[in-house]
C-alpha cells in the first residue's frame, strides 16, 4: 500500500497561512465534491464482503446456528462462528493496561450484550452476505438479564475514567452541609447515549503474507497499529493503515473495536480482501456509548450566597466483563469554589457493550447535574444565576488548590451576558411570553474541559526548491486537523502555506497519537512546532557558519524565519533564501523532527483547563410543553486560537450536541430484555435543522503561557458542557418546573406541572 498524501485543494479557497487565520478548510473542496476516499470507498481486486450476524439476546447462549442453510446460499463463501475461526496470538479477553478494552471475537457460544456478533458471513456480495446472515436463524438458551442502574448489586469501581480515582475529596462536606444556612439536594439521572457519526465503523483490509493493508476509521492510528499487530502476532510495522478522512468519531473510533478485528480474521481466514461494514443498528452495543448515570448533589450555601459544601455522588453503569465507569462527579473537582468538596462513584455491571469515551466523558453528563443544582442554589438564595456563578467563581482549581494557567471565565461571563442581553431577565420563572403566548425562559451554564496534550512526534523536510514537507499521523474526523496542523507547520517553516507539502492520516508516519481529549492540535502541532524549529536551527547553522552567506556569524545574534527566508535579527537587511543555503550546501534536502509530550512540572504546578459560558433561550407551549430552543449565545476561552473559523464550527457542534443532551437524546432499553430498541437514526433523536436555533460563538482572547509551547487548549467537548445546562435552566425559567430526569422531553414537563 502506498503513503497516502492528501490532495491538494484548488487555490482560490486558500487564504494564507499564519497561525491565527480564518482559512477555509482544505478537506472542504474534497468533501463536497466526493473526491474524499473514506475507509467503505474502497475496492481491491478479489474483494469480499463480510457481514456480522449480531445477537437478539442481551444474555446466555446461542445454543443452534443454521450454518448448512447460510452456506448454501448462492455467492456465500465461508462462514467464522466460533467454532470455525483463524487463531489469534493474544486472548481477546486480555487486558495489558488500562486503554486496552477486551473485544468480543467469537471466543465461544456465550452472549454477553445485545448486538453482540455472533458469527461473521462472507460472500461475493453484499447481498449475498446480508442474506446469508440471515439465514443462521440463531436460536438461544436465554437467560435474565441485568438492566439499568438498579439492575445489579453496586460497588465503587477502582478508577473512574482514564484512571482517576473513583472519591475525591477536601475540607469537611458534613460540617460544611450542617452549618449552611441554605441547603438543597437534587438527584439528576442521564440516558445511555450512543456515537452515531455519520460514518459507520468499517474496516477493508487485505492479507500480503505475514502483512496487512487496512483501510479504516480510527482515531488513533498507532495505537490501533499495535492492537492489531498484537491480536495476530505479527510486528506493528507490518500492519499499514491508512485513515486520511473520518466521517466523525466523538471518542468511538479512538481505539480498535471488534468488528474490525473480525474483518481481518475474515481476511485471514479466505486468503482474499475483506470489507466489513457495520450497519446502523450494529453501532448500538460493541463499539462504545456513554454510560447512564444517576447523580446526587448536596450543595450547602451561607446566608451571603456563599457555597459552604459541594457533595456529588454519581452511579454509572458497566458492562459484565470490562471496566469503564463514566467520571461524571469529577466535574465538580474544577468549577466552583468551596471549602468542602467531596466527590465519589459507584457502579453496576449490566448486560451491554462495554461503555467508551465519548464526547466530553464526564464532564458532559456531570455538568448538566451541576449546572442545574447550582441554579437551584441560586433560586433558594434569592439570587440570579450569574450573580451566584460569579459569587463562587473559583480562582484556584477547587479540589487541588493549584492556580490555574489561565482563566478568562469572567470575561467570558461578562461577554456573553452583554451579547444575549442577561440584564434585562427576570428573577422568577415563568415571568416572560412572546407575542404568541409562548412561556420564554432564560438559562446560564459554564463550560469547562481540561487542556490535556498527549505524546506525539512529526518530521519537517525543507527542500532546495524553497518547499517544504511535514509528516505526523494525524487524524481529521472533522475537526479541520488538516488545516489548522498546516497551518502550524507553515509557521513553523517560515513558508506559505501552499509550500508546504503536509502529510498525514497513515500508521507509517510519525505517531501524532490520539486524536481524543480535545487534544490533537496540541499533541500534533506541538510536535510540529519542533520539527519546524529542529529544521530551521539546522538550516540556521548552515548559513550561520558559512563565510559565503550573508548571515555568516549571526549565530550569536540568532536569525528569524519568514517567507522562505533567514534574516539576521539584528539586521534585517541581510537575508538569504533557504534554496541558496541548501545549494551552497550541496544538499538537496535537510530534515528536522519534533516530539511533544505534557510538562510534569507545568502539570504539578498549574490546574490546565478551557472555560466558557452559554446562555440560552427557550420557548415553550404552556398547554402542550412542546420546547424549541430560540438562541445559544457561548463565549469561550481556549488559549491560543489557530484558525478562528474551524473553532467556531467545532463551538457550534458542541453547543449543538448540549441541545441534544438536555431535549432529544437517549437510548430507550427495554427492561425485560436489555435490547436497545430505537438503534436508529429514525428514533433515536437528534437535533435536525429545524431544531437548531440561532447560534453564536464568541472567541474571547486568552493568552495561556505554561499549557504548551504556542499556548493550545482544545475546543472540541466545551462546547458540550455548558450549553446542556442552559438549556435545562431556561426551561425551569420558563416554566417554573424543574425536571431532573434528561433528556427533557414534553411528556417529563407535563407530568411534573
Amino acid at each position: 500500500m502506498s503513503e497516502f498524501t492528501p490532495p491538494k485543494a484548488p487555490a482560490h479557497i486558500r487564504q494564507g497561512s499564519s497561525i491565527g487565520q480564518p482559512l477555509t478548510r482544505r478537506d472542504g473542496f474534497l468533501k463536497v465534491t466526493g473526491a474524499a476516499r473514506y475507509a467503505a470507498d474502497n475496492h481491491p481486486a478479489g474483494m469480499l464482503y463480510a457481514v456480522i450476524a449480531h445477537s437478539s439476546i442481551a444474555c446466555g447462549r446461542v445454543s443452534f446456528l443454521d450454518v448448512d442453510a447460510a452456506r448454501g446460499h448462492p455467492g456465500v463463501v465461508d462462514i467464522m462462528t466460533p467454532q470455525h475461526k483463524p487463531e489469534l496470538a493474544m486472548d481477546p479477553d486480555a487486558k495489558l493496561h488500562p486503554f486496552m478494552f477486551r473485544m468480543d471475537l467469537l471466543q465461544n457460544d456465550r452472549v454477553r450484550y445485545a448486538t453482540q456478533p455472533i458469527a461473521v458471513v462472507i460472500a461475493e456480495t453484499l447481498e449475498a452476505a446480508t442474506e446469508g446472515a440471515l439465514l443462521l436463524a440463531p436460536r438461544y438458551e436465554i437467560e435474565t438479564a441485568a438492566v439499568g442502574l438498579d439492575g445489579a448489586e453496586s460497588f465503587v469501581p477502582p478508577g473512574v475514567g482514564a484512571g482517576n480515582p473513583a472519591a475525591a475529596s477536601k475540607g469537611d462536606v458534613q460540617a460544611g452541609l450542617a452549618g449552611a444556612s441554605l441547603r438543597i439536594e437534587a438527584t439528576y439521572e442521564t440516558p445511555s447515549q450512543y456515537h452515531n457519526a455519520m460514518e459507520p465503523h468499517a474496516i477493508v483490509v487485505a492479507w500480503h503474507g505475514d502483512t496487512l493493508s487496512i483501510d479504516m476509521p480510527t482515531q488513533g492510528l498507532v495505537m490501533t497499529q499495535s492492537r492489531i499487530a498484537a491480536m495476530f502476532g505479527i510486528p506493528p510495522e507490518d500492519v499499514h493503515i491508512r485513515s486520511p478522512f473520518l466521517g466523525g468519531g466523538f471518542g468511538s473510533k479512538g481505539l480498535a473495536a471488534g468488528p474490525q478485528i473480525l474483518g481481518v480474521m475474515a481476511a485471514r481466514m479466505t486468503g482474499r480482501p475483506i470489507k466489513l461494514v457495520l450497519r446502523r443498528e450494529q453501532m448500538y452495543g460493541p463499539v462504545g456509548h456513554r454510560a447512564a448515570t444517576r447523580q446526587t448533589l448536596r450543595l450547602g450555601a451561607d446566608g451571603e450566597g456563599s457555597l459552604t459544601a459541594i457533595d456529588h455522588h454519581a452511579k454509572t453503569t458497566s458492562s459484565t466483563f470490562d471496566d469503564f465507569f463514566e467520571p461524571a462527579a469529577d466535574v465538580s473537582h474544577t468549577m466552583y469554589a468551596s471549602p468542602a468538596i467531596a466527590t465519589s462513584h459507584e457502579a453496576v455491571r449490566v448486560n451491554t457493550g462495554t461503555p467508551l469515551f465519548m464526547r466530553a466523558p464526564g464532564e458532559a453528563t456531570g455538568s448538566i447535574a451541576l449546572e442545574s443544582a447550582i441554579d437551584e442554589m441560586a433560586q433558594a438564595c434569592g439570587m440570579d444565576p450569574l450573580a451566584f456563578r460569579l459569587k463562587n467563581y473559583a480562582e484556584v482549581e477547587p479540589i487541588s488548590g493549584k492556580p490555574f494557567s489561565s482563566k478568562a471565565l469572567r470575561q467570558c461571563y461578562a461577554q456573553g451576558a452583554e451579547r444575549f442581553g442577561w440584564a434585562t431577565r427576570k428573577l422568577e420563572p415563568r415571568q416572560m411570553r412572546d407575542e404568541d403566548g409562548m412561556l420564554v425562559g432564560w438559562g446560564v451554564g459554564t463550560a469547562t474541559f481540561p487542556a490535556l496534550m498527549f505524546q506525539g512526534q512529526a518530521r519537517a523536510v525543507l527542500r532546495a526548491d524553497g518547499s517544504g514537507v511535514m509528516e505526523t499521523g494525524a487524524h481529521d474526523m472533522g475537526q479541520g486537523a488538516w488545516t489548522a496542523l498546516a497551518q502550524i507547520a507553515a509557521d513553523g517553516l517560515g513558508l506559505e502555506i501552499d509550500q508546504v507539502e503536509f502529510r498525514s492520516g497513515t500508521s507509517d508516519l510519525p505517531d501524532a497519537g490520539i486524536a481524543g481529549g480535545s487534544a490533537h492540535t496540541a499533541t500534533a502541532g506541538i510536535a510540529i512546532h519542533g520539527a519546524g524549529a529542529d529544521v530551521i536551527a539546522k538550516l540556521a547553522d548552515l548559513a550561520t557558519g558559512d563565510e559565503r552567506s550573508p548571515l555568516f556569524g549571526a549565530g550569536n545574534t540568532g536569525v528569524l524565519a519568514r517567507a522562505g527566508r533567514l534574516f539576521r535579527r539584528d539586521d534585517e537587511s541581510r537575508s538569504e533564501t533557504y534554496g541558496d543555503i541548501l545549494v551552497r550546501a550541496g544538499l538537496a534536502e535537510i530534515e528536522g523532527r519534533g516530539s511533544s509530550a505534557p510538562d510534569p512540572a507545568a502539570l504539578s504546578a498549574y490546574a490546565m483547563h478551557a472555560h466558557g459560558a452559554v446562555f440560552a433561550e427557550v420557548k415553550v407551549d404552556p398547554d402542550l410543553g412542546q420546547i424549541r430552543v430560540t438562541r445559544l449565545i457561548g463565549a469561550f476561552a481556549a488559549g491560543t486560537i489557530i484558525n478562528p473559523h474551524l473553532v467556531r464550527s467545532q463551538y457550534y457542534g458542541g453547543m449543538i450536541w448540549g441541545m441534544s443532551f438536555a431535549l432529544h437524546e437517549h437510548a430507550i432499553i427495554d427492561p425485560r430484555s436489555g435490547r436497545v430498541m430505537n438503534p436508529n437514526l429514525g428514533e433515536y433523536h437528534i437535533p435536525v435543522n429545524a431544531d437548531v436555533p440561532s447560534i453564536e460563538a464568541i472567541l474571547v482572547e486568552e493568552r495561556d503561557p505554561y499549557v504548551n509551547a504556542l499556548g493550545i487548549k482544545g475546543v472540541g467537548e466545551i462546547g458540550v458542557t455548558g450549553s446542556a445546562g442552559a438549556i435545562a435552566n431556561a426551561v425551569w425559567h420558563a416554566t417554573g418546573v424543574r425536571v431532573r430526569h434528561f433528556p427533557i422531553t414534553l411528556d417529563r414537563l407535563i407530568e411534573r406541572r
